[in-house]
């Protein structure tokens, strides 16, 4: 079996929630592990970036903004970026390999979208295929306080078969920084993903 072969292949997508340092640390993540990623991003996940983590961060230079933040390792692995508007990209399609996808942070749009299966972009529309091919969807939602539409919009997600993973990060590794408060919810879709880690302590 060749390297490309066993090369794990999942998607991400980042959308127009508060949270940007969570996408950016689980795309590092993914790449440090060799992963080949498919990668969308909203017009508000592209705004997410710069608004929250600078210019440096902007899309067509985040390949370089990973490598400064995370380490050279990131180049273990690929990733293809598409826009939110191609509705025939491969991930669109249950044909194609992608064994997993993680939309974080997850909007209350994006999941209201999920929720009733209305495709109406490529984000909404991959998401449906992990759902009917029966593959891992991890939605991270980040909203507080939630309504009890977007309460229930989790439901049916979660009925649908998605894993929702709040962006809610633990305190009892005692985080000293913004950094290790990503690692955790990095780890902890790592962990849903069935990769081993080391981002933070297990609970002893």
């Amino acid at each position: 079996m060749s390297a490309e072969t066993a090369r794990r292949t999942v998607a991400v997508a980042v959308t127009g929630a508060s949270g940007a340092i969570y996408a950016t640390r689980t795309l590092a993540a993914l790449l440090e592990r060799g992963c080949h990623v498919e990668l969308v991003i909203s017009d508000y996940g592209r705004r997410l970036l710069r608004d929250e983590l600078g210019e440096a961060a902007a899309v067509d230079k985040l390949a370089e903004y990973l490598a400064s933040q995370y380490g050279d390792a990131i180049r273990n692995g690929t990733f293809t970026l598409y826009s939110n508007r191609d509705l025939g990209a491969k991930i669109a399609s249950g044909s194609q390999n992608c064994e997993a996808m993680v939309i974080v942070p997850c909007s209350m749009k994006s999941l209201a979208g999920i929720a009733h299966g209305l495709s109406r972009n490529l984000v909404e529309r991959a998401a449906d295929v992990m759902l009917k091919e029966r593959r891992t969807l991890i939605i991270v939602p980040r909203e507080t306080p939630m309504s009890l539409p977007q309460l229930r919009n989790m439901t049916l997600c979660a009925e649908a078969g998605a894993m929702i993973m709040p962006a809610m990060p633990a305190f009892y590794q005692m985080p000293k920084t913004l950094d290790d408060l990503a690692d955790f919810m990095a780890g902890k879709i790592l962990s849903a993903l069935g990769f081993p880690h080391d981002l933070y302590p297990a609970w002893k």
